[in-house]
């Protein structure tokens, strides 16, 4: 999601894609907060302007690099470049669009207002769909690049967490998704647009028809873990996966990491706080830590900042009955049950691992008329296979502990603003 592949009038690439977690865009963040105000610019997408979205990478191309954007005739995100190349249409999904900045998320459809007031022509931007929508047909060429038949119907697909909360069927009010992933998210289908009014959330199109969901991100959620893997190892390297590894190893520490905190903003931080200049930090390391209590720390520091996207989900009264759990990190025992322990509820792990990829099959199902409708297919096909309860005794504890956790990023914010003026 969020990425800008941008092609000249022979349809060829401009520029390498800048791509979701790309953070340069800062002043096109302030210049669109300047032109539209923030409360504006959430009526008109339901969304503040962040450094992620498609629409800042676009104004930092033409601003910074006048002699590509010249050539620019067409803006894709990176799945719908997949699609042209595959089909010759260009189009995307209401999911995918509504996290370019561009689209008016309530009506589904590109806002000319924004797309005015930006300076973006409306003839740059893709054809719109629903998602399950039969958008395009391979092409001769596709096929021949692929080896699929040409004229197989092709649907317009969804972004990656509108598809994932389809393979685990997140698509009403109540269940909620926890995806640990390169992000983390936190993912909950409603009924009508349900907009934070202090920009904390991302309010986009569902990838069902006439529903929508809010969504809080995290970003360096299972990236937390990698960089921990790529900087220090994990051992013993005994053949096994190396993230099964560094979970064995923080089993060994008791919870709460014996007072040793994970603030996991290795790339700027996004809800609740859309802060791009967020900095990292272990607090409260002492020499009787252990690598194990590191590890640890990071596992429940990453629960914690998805639990402030449930706190969010709370306030602005989005139910929450049921968190299914996804990504990579629900493979993980202990970071299943830290999940439970930090949410106080019970989690499920659904049946399906690679829930995209699953949820992108029953979009084309449906649109290939295996299925009538998403909600039918996700009823027959997803399942619950497990449910982890939480710890009474560790529920107090990081109970305890989240609320330390909420005071350690204004701390931070505080010494890295200040050291960066």
């Amino acid at each position: 999601m969020h990425g800008a592949v941008v092609l000249d009038e022979r349809g060829v690439v401009v520029r390498p894609a800048l791509i979701w977690c790309d953070q340069r865009t800062e002043n096109q963040v302030r210049e669109l907060s300047d032109v539209f105000g923030i409360d504006r610019l959430i009526q008109l997408t339901c969304n503040p302007p962040l450094t992620n979205f498609t629409l800042t990478k676009l104004m930092w191309i033409r601003e910074n690099e006048p002699e590509n954007w010249r050539k620019v005739r067409s803006v894709m995100l990176p799945k719908d470049y997949v699609r042209f190349r595959l089909t010759g249409e260009k189009a995307t999904d209401v999911s995918d669009a509504s996290g370019t900045l561009m689209l008016d998320v309530a009506r589904r459809a590109w806002s000319a207002e924004v797309l005015a007031s930006a300076g973006i022509d409306a003839s740059l931007l893709p054809s719109v769909h629903e998602s399950r929508d039969v958008c395009a047909h391979v092409s001769p060429s596709g096929a021949e690049a692929t080896g699929l038949r040409s004229g197989t119907p092709v649907v317009a697909g969804a972004g990656d967490q509108a598809a994932g909360a389809i393979g685990m069927g997140v698509t009403h009010p109540g269940t909620v998704s926890a995806t640990i992933g390169t992000s983390g998210v936190l993912f909950a289908a409603t009924e009508r647009p349900a907009v934070d009014p202090r920009g904390r959330l991302h309010t986009f199109c569902h990838a069902v028809p006439d529903r929508w969901h809010v969504m809080g991100v995290t970003h360096a959620a299972g990236l937390s873990l990698r960089w921990f893997r790529d900087q220090f190892g994990a051992v013993p390297n005994d053949g096994r996966d190396a993230y099964e590894r560094l979970c064995e190893e923080a089993s060994h520490a008791p919870a709460g990491a014996n007072g040793l905190y994970w603030a996991p903003y290795l790339m700027g931080e996004r809800t609740p706080h859309c802060d791009p200049n967020a900095r990292a930090a272990w607090i409260g390391l002492t020499a009787s830590h252990t690598r194990a209590h590191m590890v640890r720390a990071i596992l429940e520091g990453v629960a914690f900042s998805l639990r402030d996207s449930l706190s969010v989900f709370h306030e602005i009264q989005v139910p929450v009955k049921t968190v299914r759990l996804g990504g990579g990190g629900s493979r993980s025992e202990l970071w299943r049950q830290i999940q439970a322990d930090v949410y106080g509820q019970t989690v499920e792990q659904v049946a399906t691992e690679e829930d995209a990829a699953y949820g992108a099959t029953i979009l084309a199902g449906v649109g290939a008329g295996v299925w009538k409708s998403v909600d039918e297919a996700c009823d027959e096909v997803v399942k619950a296979v497990r449910r982890i309860e939480p710890d009474a005794r560790n529920t107090v504890l990081m109970e305890q502990n989240y609320q330390t956790y909420r005071r350690i990023y204004p701390a931070l914010r505080q010494i890295f603003h200040t050291a960066s003026d």
